[in-house]
């Protein structure tokens, strides 16, 4: 026989929980022997142990003591019930985790895959996470204005940091935004950008060349940018001059 302490310890909970469970009818609480203690049979710590698994599952008070009163197949059956409600809870619990995984990158909850890999890409090349910030915030705005226009420029991008050159010049350009405008880096930035633009000009697999990779909102804010970006219009404005006055001498 044990005693109510030792009936506690037997089935891992405190003396208080089993006051409980006598309280609420779940375990009958036996009379005093003739030393004025209350002992418990081996019977006791079975259903001990049967209550509070049952209880820690989650099971309300209620259905465990119509359990307890069960006959065995009915017993089994419950318990069949009870494991499915925890395997949904379960899969329910693993995809919120899930969920909030992905919260710390934003692009994931809105943008596909593929996307994604294009801005982890960057991130593995050394691009900024500010510039990352707004390239996101591009396709954002792609994928709800113009759904259709995705897979194209998806591969359009990766072909951009498949070759070697186009990604060097990503890279200089994205360090440039801080540079101070007189800086003479920009210089050698602005003749490569040019020449990038002329070996490229009528590439269809290059829609809008490297001035993509100018953001309006960095531009405004970006002294180096805003040079680089008005040197190179300023270079293909002559290179239409020039060629529209080399065309009307041919025809004159």
């Amino acid at each position: 026989m044990l005693t109510i302490s030792q009936l506690a310890a037997a089935a891992g909970v405190t003396v208080r929980t089993v006051r409980h469970y006598h309280h609420f009818g779940l375990l009958p609480e036996p009379e005093r022997d003739s030393s004025g203690y209350r002992c418990y049979s081996a019977q006791a710590a079975v259903d001990l142990i049967r209550i509070r698994t049952l209880a820690d599952a989650g099971v309300p008070l209620a259905r465990i003591d119509a359990l307890l009163h069960a006959q065995p197949t009915e017993f089994a059956a419950a318990l069949t019930d009870i494991d499915a409600e925890l395997q949904r809870k379960i899969d329910q619990l693993t995809e919120y985790r899930r969920r909030i995984g992905e919260l710390a990158s934003g692009e994931r909850l809105v943008l596909p895959s593929e996307v994604v890999a294009i801005l982890n890409r960057m991130r593995d090349l050394g691009v900024s996470e500010r510039r990352v910030r707004v390239e996101r915030d591009s396709w954002i705005l792609i994928q709800a204005l113009d759904p259709r226009s995705m897979p194209q420029r998806i591969r359009d991008k990766n072909a951009r940091f498949d070759d070697p050159e186009t990604t060097r010049l990503y890279l200089a350009c994205d360090q440039s935004v801080d540079w101070d405008p007189d800086d003479p880096r920009l210089d050698r930035l602005i003749e490569d950008l040019d020449a990038w633009e002329i070996k490229h000009e009528g590439d269809s697999s290059r829609p809008g060349g490297l001035k993509l990779v100018f953001s309006r909102i960095f531009a405004e804010a970006s002294p180096a940018w805003q040079r680089i970006l008005d040197a190179l219009a300023h270079r293909a404005e002559q290179r239409r001059t020039a060629e529209q006055r080399r065309t009307a001498g041919q025809g004159s």
